[in-house]
Parts: structure tokens; sequence; C-alpha cells
């Protein structure tokens, strides 16, 4: 299936080309970056020698209209400009944030500008959102603080207080971009924690809300403070909510035992284990583990994922499974690379 890459001269379309040189189906042809144009894909992504004879390409609507799968790796704002130009029967999945918010008010609250619409939301894991994106042909791919916030909070919403929601989160660097920041200078990083756009104010924040209320039928709210962590991948959250009802360990156990006893990319460990961002590098899993604080009667999540895995290009592959028709884990099938 021929297949058009985005912005894949940043951290997220890098990972899109090195998981798509194994996948069966989708080839990339069209693979863009129009500040790199004519630069070999290997100078910027040196990981990726398979690609050592292959340039990037500008912007060329002729060819993308070849193409049947279109990934949009594009900066915030960029990829509603690209959808007018696509036609109606290509299959498209948005890594960016265009398309992910219901809330015309909340879109120009935390990014601005025109809202440029609602797409299915790829979150596969999250009930009834499976069937919907098969149902698709265009998907807005999540952000990764909010899928590994969503799939942390989830199972337990039926038995919290949904509106005090609390979130703590550490991000690789590459969870910034690729656009040079004195903030993100290795000299300014290395050795250092810092937290980032808290109260209130993270973009990721009415994203959580709106899929969370989706599956809870009732508003959510969410304190989110995200930290930058001397790394450059993986994230790992920890999400407390107070419960609102009896509960014992096991009882919260079962809970997330059954919400993703079936799901292929994410793993509630063993009791004592817990996740490290280390085990899921380079990988489209999530690992988890759940506690229950009977000393404040909250509920204690910590997840861990690769913030270019499950919270971006593996994501938006396992969608683009979905909506061509292919098993979802195809191209998907290696596991974390560990310590």
């Amino acid at each position: 299936m021929k297949t058009a890459v985005l912005g894949a001269s940043g951290y997220a379309g890098g990972e899109l080309l090195r998981l798509l040189e194994n996948h069966p189906v989708f080839v990339p042809t069209h693979v863009t970056a129009n500040a790199h144009a004519g630069e070999r894909i290997s100078s910027v992504h040196p990981q990726l020698s398979g690609l050592r004879d292959r340039a990037f390409a500008s912007l060329d609507y002729k060819e993308l209209a070849e193409c049947e799968l279109v990934f949009l790796a594009l900066p915030h704002g960029e990829s509603a400009k690209v959808v007018p130009h696509l036609k109606s029967n290509q299959l498209v999945v948005d890594l960016g944030a265009d398309f992910r918010l219901e809330s015309p008010h909340s879109w120009e609250k935390y990014y601005g500008g025109d809202h440029a619409g609602t797409w299915v939301y790829g979150l596969p894991e999250l009930k009834g959102s499976r069937d919907l994106i098969t149902q698709s042909k265009r998907v807005a791919n999540p952000g990764c603080y909010a899928t590994a916030i969503a799939l942390a909070a989830a199972p337990f919403l039926s038995v919290t207080n949904a509106s005090d929601i609390v979130v703590v989160a550490a991000s690789g660097t590459t969870g910034a971009g690729r656009t040079a920041k004195v903030p993100l200078l290795g000299s300014e990083v290395m050795g250092s924690l810092t937290s980032y756009k808290f109260g209130g104010v993270h973009q990721h924040t009415p994203e959580i809300e709106e899929s969370l209320g989706r599956l809870s039928g009732s508003e959510v709210k969410i304190s989110f403070t995200p930290v930058l962590a001397p790394m450059p991948r993986g994230i790992l959250a920890t999400v407390t909510a107070k419960i609102s009802q009896d509960l014992t360990a096991s009882s919260l156990r079962s809970l997330f035992v059954d919400t993703y006893a079936n799901e292929p990319f994410v793993t509630l460990l063993p009791d004592g284990q817990l996740p490290k961002t280390s085990s899921v590098l380079g990988s489209n899993h999530a690992q988890l583990q759940v506690a229950l604080d009977t000393h404040t009667e909250r509920v204690v999540v910590s997840i861990a994922i690769d913030n270019l895995g499950k919270g971006a290009a593996g994501q938006a592959i396992q969608n683009a499974n979905l909506i061509a028709g292919l098993a979802e884990n195809s191209g998907l099938l290696v596991g974390g690379l560990g310590a």
C-alpha cells in the first residue's frame, strides 16, 4: 500500500519510518520534510541505514494523491492546511493535535486559531473506540501524555471522583519536538528535573478530559503537572483519584485485569513489579501497576510508555492497521529494549 509520511524529519516522523521499514503492507513512497528537502534521510535519522539511498522530498500534491495511506507528522496547525487537498477515499492518521478536540473553545484556549474539526479519537484500548476507528478513514492520533494518562485512568473512573484526578508525569526531551530550544540543550537537561506548563495550562489537558469524559459519561477534570526528564524518550506517569465507594485492593486490581485482559499492547504487571520506561523503549507497549492507598483513600496508578512509540508513531501504525483492515499488530510485534 503506497504510503506518505509528511513531516518525516521530526522525531515522530523518524520513528514512523523506522517502524514502516518492517511493515508487511505499508510502503513509504512519498516522504517529505520541506526544510530538509533533497537531504538524505539517513543524514537526519542515522539509525535508518536502510533508507541511506533515499532523500526527503518536498510536498507534492500529485504524488500525495497516489498514496492510499497518509501519515501527517506535522507541527500543530499544519495538518489542517494539507487535509483539504486529500481525496475522500484516502486513509489518514494525523499525529498532530489539529483534529483531536471536540470543543472549539478548548482549541482556541490551548492552541489558538480556528478549530479545524474533530476526527475519531485513535486510542483503541478505550471502550468503544476500536469499532469507531475501524469504521473510519481519518483518525486523530492521541498525544503522548494523553495516551498514558487515559490508559491509566480509564479502568477506575466508575469507582472514583473523576472530577478530581491528579497527575504527575515525566517525559523525555523528544516530547518537545526537534526544534532547537535553550531549555532542551544537553547542558540544561542533564542531571536535572524541572516541571513545566503546570497549573492547568498544558495543551493535553482538554484532550484527556474529553476522552475520559466520553468514556465515563460525566465531567472529568485533571490536575496535570508535566516534568521534563533527562532522557531522550519515555513517559512515566503517576495518576491518582479519590475513591467514591468501598473498595479493596483486590477488587481495584480486578477492574484493570478486566479492562486490559485482551489488549496486546497494555500489560498490567504482577504485584510488586513497577513500570519503568526502559522496559517499553522502542515499542508500542504500555506497562502499568495499580495500588489502593488506604491512608488517603486514593487509587494510585503508575504507567510507562515510549512517547515516540505508543505515544506517537507506534500508535499511529496501530490505528492505520485498523482503518486499513489489517491485523492490529502488523509491523508492531517488537517488544521493549529493556535495560
